[in-house]
């Protein structure tokens, strides 16, 4: 995600839903109380967020699974401070069914059952990404969340010493995340799609344009 410009007034997640804009261009989170207004992207992160849902999607299809990727959602954590859309996200249609009364009116999320997979594509607000998001989409209970480096610059702690482009799974075990990191050639290890066939490098490539192209 990339920070434009926040609106300075402290709100619960129902004051934001109340106040968030019908029909608006801008999409908007809400991060410790405070409303944040997001721009479209730059040309990279689409095109890594595109391709990510793009193969997501057809491992959906092909495996006739009970998930979709929803045009629109908002998740809304176990504090009242804070209200997230990521990049990408694959909701379960049963679980939306049996839990998440708010889902039919709202597009709003409140279980982490409810998701399968929650991705992030990080920008120049990688804290964001890396301490906020990961902290409370563990609490959430989000079983699999992908933080999408693909331009390298998180925290040296995060992606290591030179900064690189790194994939970081975190996958809920015993209510707590575990981390693995994947970067070049690897594979993709995924707990929603295990059969899923896509390198690092591949999804890092996606943010730049074909060699040769005008």
């Amino acid at each position: 995600m990339i920070q434009t410009q926040t609106i300075a007034k402290t709100v619960t997640f129902d004051e934001f839903v109340t106040w968030y804009p019908e029909n608006s261009v801008h999409r908007y989170e809400l991060r410790n109380g405070v409303i944040v207004e997001m721009p479209l992207g730059t040309g990279g992160h689409s095109r890594v967020t595109g391709f990510i849902s793009l193969k997501v999607g057809v491992e959906i299809d092909r495996r006739e699974l009970p998930y979709f990727i929803p045009g629109d959602c908002l998740l809304k954590p176990t504090r009242d401070e804070a209200g997230y859309q990521p990049d990408v996200i694959v909701l379960d249609e049963v679980a939306l069914r049996q839990c998440e009364p708010r889902w039919e009116k709202e597009s709003i999320i409140t279980m982490g059952s409810s998701v399968r997979l929650a991705v992030e594509v990080v920008s120049t607000n990688w804290r964001d990404d890396y301490f906020l998001k990961a902290s409370d989409y563990e609490e959430m209970g989000i079983p699999e969340y992908w933080i999408v480096d693909y331009l390298g610059l998180g925290g040296r702690q995060f992606i290591g010493n030179p900064k690189q482009a790194t994939l970081s799974v975190y996958q809920l075990v015993d209510e707590e995340y575990q981390v693995k990191q994947f970067r070049g050639d690897s594979r993709v290890e995924s707990l929603a799609f295990p059969e899923l066939n896509l390198t690092a490098e591949q999804i890092f490539q996606a943010g730049f344009p074909l060699s040769g192209m005008t």
